[in-house]
């Protein structure tokens, strides 16, 4: 495998660099604690998880005017300004992913209201491959390693393929079981938006090759001759 892009940057893009990453860190953290929510029926920690949704939008907001100021001030250049406009687009696949974490979180109070159901073993492996992905685009973004990004791409349709599973699991079980109808439907929650957390990893993977090897992959099986 080829060795990561490494790419000189000035100050100011290091500093927005920095930023994302420790808004990445804190969007790993929050599905992480939304997780253990659900698996431990903890509403104490899903009640953390929408407080600490709030550090990932202060460093939304942060990131936001620092990316202003280098577009305004320092004119940069073509590798500069490609970072910086993958930073503010992955800035904002992140602050999703904060809310995604919350919406698992409130479904991790429901259930912990709620007669105890066991999550299917698919579910698990969803959340650990879902979690895996994330992990998988940010450690591209701070090598730049288009290589580890497209890793990410490929494996998307895989996690589509396990929620639907989780999905038609679910509602085998509802018919079978009525009276649990209200967790199953949690449980269907708690998929999509893990298959959604996967879709904004593929978006992060999808801007580290572009700032890493100028390659817009963006709607590219849609618009291809």
């Amino acid at each position: 495998m080829p060795s990561p892009v490494r790419i000189k940057t000035g100050r100011e893009v290091d500093n927005l660099r920095q930023l994302a990453l420790r808004m990445g860190g804190l969007a790993e953290g929050i599905l992480d604690k939304s997780l253990r929510a659900v698996w431990n029926r903890d509403p104490v920690l899903a009640d953390e998880v929408v407080r600490d949704d709030l550090a990932i939008d202060r460093i939304d907001v942060e990131i936001d005017a620092a990316v202003l100021s280098v577009l305004a001030l320092r004119a940069p250049v073509a590798s500069d300004l490609r970072q910086t406009l993958a930073i503010k687009t992955m800035a904002t696949d992140l602050e999703r992913i904060g809310d995604l974490a919350r919406n698992i979180a409130g479904s991790a109070s429901r259930l912990a209201e709620r007669p105890p159901i066991t999550p299917p073993t698919i579910l698990r492996e969803l959340a650990d491959d879902s979690r895996r992905l994330l992990g998988r685009a940010l450690q591209a973004f701070a090598d730049l390693d288009g290589e580890l990004a497209r890793t990410v791409l490929r494996e998307d349709d895989e996690i589509d393929e396990i929620e639907g599973r989780v999905i038609r699991a679910s509602i085998d079980r509802i018919e079978s079981r009525p009276d649990a109808s209200r967790q199953e439907i949690d449980l269907i929650f708690i998929a999509k938006n893990l298959e959604r957390v996967a879709d904004h990893a593929t978006n992060i993977a999808e801007e580290v090759i572009l700032a890493a090897e100028s390659v817009n992959l963006k709607h590219a099986e849609k618009l291809a001759p």
